[in-house]
C-alpha cells in the first residue's frame, strides 16, 4: 500500500532561504515519496560532481525503495560554483532532520532514515555519515532539534577522498573551490573522519571506473574496519560510472539485489 501524496517541501525556512540567495530553480529541496507502513525511510542524494544533480540517480531510485517497502526522499542540495562547502553539508544534515520532522507524512511506523548517495553524492552521504550532531533540543525550529545521523549509509561509487592522486578533481573543484586548503581537504575527506559511530554501510563501486577510482570505496572500507563500523563492500570487475541502478545491465544491475538484502538485515 503507497497511494499517499508525494510532495516537495523547502528545505530551509523562509528568512533563511532569502540569506542564500537561492535562484528558485536551485533553492534546496526536499521531495518526500512515501509509503504507508513502512518501518523506514532513506534520503536520495544524486550525484553530478557537486556542479549538477543526475535525474537517473534521483526519482528511478526514490521509486525502486518504494518498490522494497521503503519510504524515501531526493534531495535538491546547493552546487557548486555558485556555492561552496559548508552549503552542501548543512544541506544534506537538514534533510536528514527533514525527514525525521516529517514521518507522518512518509508514512512511518519505524524510525530508521538512510543515505544512499552517487558519486559526489555517495560524498555527501558519507560526509553525513561522518559529520552528524544529536541535535539542539532548545531550538525554536523543530527540525532542528532532530538528529543528523543517518542509521545506514549506501554508497554507490562514491567520492571519498578529496586528496590527490584518488579524488574526482571535478567534485573536489566544486565543493571546495580552487585554493582549498590542505586542512579543509582532510577535513572533507570522508576516509579520514570515520569513527566507531560512523552508521552501518554497504558499498558499491567498479574497479575499472575511470572517473572515480575504485580506491575511494577500498578506503572507505579500510577505515570503517579499522574503527569496528559494520559494512558490506560489492565489487564489479568492470563497468562505467554513474550506471545508476544500471537496469540495462545483466551484471551490474545486482548490486540493487545486494543492497535490498542488506537493508533488510539492517531492519529497513
Amino acid at each position: 500500500m503507497r497511494d499517499m501524496i508525494q510532495s516537495t517541501i523547502p528545505l530551509w525556512p523562509g528568512s533563511l532561504a532569502r540569506e542564500m540567495n537561492a535562484e528558485p530553480a536551485d533553492a534546496p529541496a526536499l521531495t518526500l515519496y512515501p509509503h504507508a507502513g513502512a518501518r523506514a525511510a532513506v534520503l536520495v542524494l544524486p550525484g553530478g560532481g557537486y556542479g549538477a544533480l543526475a535525474a537517473h540517480e534521483a526519482e528511478p531510485v526514490a521509486q525502486w525503495l518504494n518498490s522494497l517497502g521503503i519510504a524515501s526522499g531526493v534531495l535538491r542540495y546547493r552546487l557548486g560554483p555558485r556555492y561552496r562547502h559548508p552549503a552542501m553539508r548543512d544541506d544534506v544534515n537538514r534533510g536528514i532532520r527533514l525527514m525525521r520532522h516529517h514521518t507522518a507524512e512518509l508514512g512511518l511506523t519505524g524510525s530508521k532514515i538512510g543515505v544512499l548517495g552517487f558519486s559526489a553524492g555517495g560524498h555527501l552521504a558519507a560526509t553525513a555519515s561522518t559529520q552528524f550532531s544529536a541535535g539542539d533540543a532548545h531550538a525554536s525550529d523543530a527540525v532542528e532539534r532532530q538528529s543528523s545521523r543517518p542509521d545506514a549509509s549506501i554508497l554507490v561509487y562514491p567520492v571519498i577522498t578529496l586528496r590527490h592522486p584518488h579524488t574526482h578533481g571535478g567534485s573536489r573543484l566544486n565543493l571546495l573551490g580552487p585554493d582549498a586548503s590542505e586542512a579543509l581537504v582532510d577535513e572533507m575527506s570522508a576516509e579520514r573522519r570515520v569513527t566507531r559511530d560512523t552508521p552501518p554501510t554497504f558499498l558499491f563501486h567498479t574497479v575499472d571506473d575511470p572517473a572515480v577510482p575504485v580506491e575511494n570505496a577500498l578506503l572507505y572500507a579500510d577505515a570503517l574496519r579499522r574503527h569496528g563500523v559494520i559494512f558490506e563492500m560489492h565489487l564489479y570487475q568492470t563497468g562505467h560510472h554513474g550506471v545508476g541502478l544500471a537496469r540495462e545491465n545483466p551484471v551490474l544491475r545486482t548490486w540493487t539485489e545486494r543492497c535490498a538484502d542488506w537493508l533488510r538485515g539492517q531492519g529497513f
